[in-house]
Parts: structure tokens; sequence; C-alpha cells
């Protein structure tokens, strides 16, 4: 089937879409809305000033609060104490997991368990220190983990005794930390909650419920539409790969801003392209990953704007810093400001900053640091 004509639009409708789309002109009343209509939203351990999770959630969810994301998902919150219940599977609204395509951890929605199969096999068998095939030893202290969880309930990688050392890939961990995560990235272990930040893992069996556990693994063209689909629901406007838009075609519509290759939306968003509703035009703080700026060259085009996220970029090369986050004000990406929460002193440092005059950085900050319950 062939895409519909390109619909042409100007830089300015294409922008108002994508904030329209991707949640940003309007807040959500739930999680789980946003979960369902972004695919996924990335899961990220860095507590610079606040989490990645947390900065893509409060944009998009009315009186988001932090750690709400871990209490949808797990029935229990960061700080709550480890003999805490969890949820039952049945009542599990989402799992976290390694995204198929990209390798990052995120909460998705529960019923998509099933395309994981694919992947999780895949890593079972690829040798690597990070999440492939377990060596000997591993597979021995595997099975002990294993009966451990069985016979105990969720554990965490400090809760088995075994002072054996091994590389994940970075650095040099404890090997029940290694074993641990790999059985995560083969399906045999899953994240049941999370504690003071760590992981605490589960038998598949207890957080996914029996009947989506039975379900038939998809075909490999059914999972190729599913992750071509993810990447539009997660960003909305976004360009596709050659490989990716035959599996979609029936759903997507091309769209030209400019004169350079055309960004694809889904059709059941086209009605927001006549949208009227004006997003806020204060000053606000977004996350690094954000959905809406994930796509490095279509943000340039579009946008004007060139972000990169320098977490993984030597010190000495950083222009914007360690985690500065993009400004958004309206309907324009402005600058960028890079915050680092104090939490001795319970204060939120402005550590650099670019945001052009008229716009005013402090309101954003103050709310941040509100929600960080820092000064």
């Amino acid at each position: 089937m062939l895409v519909p004509a390109p619909i042409c639009v100007s830089p300015s409708v294409a922008r108002h879409f994508s904030l329209s789309a991707t949640g940003l002109v309007g807040p959500t009343a739930n999680i789980a809305g946003v979960i369902n209509h972004l695919g996924f939203v990335q899961i990220d351990p860095l507590n610079v000033c606040g989490r990645m999770h947390e900065h893509i959630l409060r944009n998009r969810v009315s009186s988001y609060a932090e750690g709400d994301l871990h209490e949808h998902l797990y029935g229990v919150r960061d700080e709550d104490p480890l003999d805490r219940p969890t949820l039952p599977a049945k009542k599990r609204p989402g799992f976290e997991h390694f995204h198929p395509g990209r390798g990052v951890l995120a909460a998705f929605p529960i019923s998509d368990w099933p395309y994981f199969q694919a992947a999780i096999a895949r890593r079972a068998k690829t040798p690597g220190s990070w999440m492939g095939k377990l060596t000997a030893p591993e597979k021995r202290l595997a099975n002990r983990i294993i009966a451990e969880i069985t016979e105990r309930g969720a554990l965490g990688s400090e809760h088995i005794a075994d002072d054996s050392r091994a590389s994940n890939g970075w650095n040099n961990s404890r090997l029940a930390k290694v074993v641990m995560d790999k059985l995560l990235g083969h399906g045999r272990l899953l994240i049941a909650r999370r504690f003071k930040g760590r992981r605490i893992y589960d038998l598949p069996e207890r957080i996914i419920p029996a009947d989506i556990l039975a379900q038939p693994k998809p075909s490999p063209k059914t999972i190729a539409r599913w992750t071509a689909l993810l990447k539009l629901r997660q960003h909305r406007l976004v360009t596709l790969k050659r490989t990716e838009l035959p599996h979609v075609t029936e759903d997507v519509q091309a769209v030209h801003f400019d004169d350079g290759k055309p960004a694809y939306c889904l059709k059941i968003d086209l009605p927001l392209l006549n949208s009227t509703i004006r997003p806020p035009s204060h000053v606000r703080l977004l996350a690094p990953l954000d959905p809406l700026i994930i796509d490095r060259d279509l943000v340039q085009r579009l946008w004007d704007f060139e972000y990169t996220w320098e977490v993984y970029t030597p010190a000495a090369k950083r222009q914007r810093g360690y985690y500065a986050l993009p400004l958004l004000a309206g309907e324009k990406l402005i600058g960028h400001a890079d915050l680092k929460s104090d939490r001795p002193k319970n204060k939120l440092n402005v550590v650099g900053r670019s945001c052009p005059r008229p716009h005013r950085l402090t309101p954003a900050v103050k709310d941040l640091a509100k929600f960080l319950n820092l000064t």
C-alpha cells in the first residue's frame, strides 16, 4: 500500500502539532494515559536534578509527584519499606524492561510483554558482558539466585551471599549484580520494584499476568510493525527508515514542513494539525531525552535547535553541562539550564544556563525545586 501524498504545512504548524501530539500542550489526567499514548516512558537511574522519567511525566500528568511512576507500576514507592507488599501480577498496569530496539530501560503497558520475547531469546544466546549469554560460573550462580527468589520472594543483588566480582561491560561489579542484570535481559527475572534506587527482582509469573504469559510469540513481521508503531507513538512526528515504513504505511501520513525529507505522523493524530489550543508561554524544563527532542536531526530542522545530552561527553568537551535540561517556551526551544541538586543543603543549584531575554528561567527552577522538595 502506498503512503498518501504528503501534507505540506508550515514549520509553525508542525511545531504546534508535535507539542500537542506528545502531550505538552495540555496535561493528562493519569500516568497510565501517558504510557499508553507514548508507548513507553524512558527510565534512567541518574538523579542529578530529578530522574529522566520524572521530568517526562511531570510535564504531562496533572499533579504528578516525585515517585508516582514507581507507585503506579509496583504499588509501592521507592522509599517504602522493603517488606511492604507490591501489586500482584493480575493488578499490574505495566512493567519495566529494556526497549527491544534501543537497549534503554523504560516503563511499558503490561499488554506489550509478548513483543519482548524475540529480543530476550536473542540476548540469551549472544555472548557479551552486558545482558549476554551466561558463562559457566554465571550459570551456577543464576540457578542459585532463581532458587532463592523462588523460596524467599523478591530480592536484590545485595541479598545474595556471594562476593565474587565480574565486569558488566562498564565497570567491575559484584557477580550477583551482573548475573541478575543478565537474567533480567533474558526475561528469567523481572523488576518487581525499586528500593532506594536499587532493583528488586522477582519471577516473571509473579509480575506478568498468566493470560499474557500464555500468549504465543508474535511473528517477526508483527514485531517489526509493533516496533515501528512504537517509534511513531513515542515521538508522534518523526523520520522513518526505509526498513520501517513498509510495516506502517496504512497507519501513517507523510508531512512536509521544509525542503528536506518528509516526517511521518500517525493518521489518528491528524486532527491535531488544526488544533487551536496554545501551549503555555512560560519557560518549562524538559527531560534531556524527552520524546519531543529525541530525533536530533528533526529537531534541528523543525526547531532550529541543536541539543546533545552530554552526560557521556568528556567534561572538557561539554558545551551545555553534565545534565543540562532543554528549555521550552510556547512553541520554541530557546536554550538550556544545567541544574544540580544538593540534597545535604536542601538546594537546587543552577550550574549553567542559556535563557535569552525576555524569558525568565527563575520560575521554572523554583517549580522544579518545589517538585524535588528543595529550595
